[in-house]
């Protein structure tokens, strides 16, 4: 069920996307002017915030999807969650975000925040691309890529062959009297 919030009309600055007054951005700062037009609530200069703009209590916070909002850094705090969108903090790593991905379509919730990930060997793919552009750009020969680490069969260590104990020196010949 899609939820549908009301609508409300955008607050701008004053003098915002005037051509002499392009430094304006157009984030809402409240006008705290004396003489301010938009503070004095004059009409022609648009609608400012107030309270009457919010949305009903019982749709608040909600996603359009019409299920509460959760924000989420690690996949441990998935267990609990039922029948909710996630949406993933942006300081989480790609190994992390990947982790919470797979859970969450494991449980079925829905990820409001998704990104794609490809696969390791097209990374390593791009990275030598790459590597090869920056060298031809130098005007260097290519060199070799270097050799990628190949994961040998882990067997029990070799024994290792045993030095032969060093003889004690034989005992000096005695001199003669």
């Amino acid at each position: 069920m899609a939820i549908k919030k009301r609508n409300h009309p955008q607050f701008l600055r004053p003098n915002y996307g005037r051509s002499s007054r392009s430094r304006i951005k157009k984030n809402w700062r409240r006008q705290r002017g004396i003489d301010n037009k938009k503070r004095l609530k004059i009409k022609y200069m648009g609608a400012s915030p107030s309270i009457g703009y919010g949305q009903p209590a019982a749709i608040r916070g909600f996603h359009p999807r019409g299920k509460p909002e959760a924000l989420v850094q690690s996949p441990s705090e998935l267990e609990n969650l039922k029948d909710i969108v996630i949406r993933i903090a942006s300081g989480v790593g790609r190994l992390k975000r990947e982790a919470i991905q797979k859970l969450a379509a494991s449980k079925g919730l829905h990820v409001a925040n998704p990104k794609k990930f490809e696969p390791k060997q097209k990374r390593m793919e791009k990275k030598e691309r790459k590597r090869l552009a920056e060298q031809a750009r130098k005007g260097e020969a290519p060199k070799p890529a270097p050799a990628q680490k190949t994961e040998e069969p882990k067997t029990a260590p070799a024994e290792q062959p045993q030095k032969p104990e060093a003889k004690a020196p034989a005992a000096a010949p005695e001199a003669k009297q």
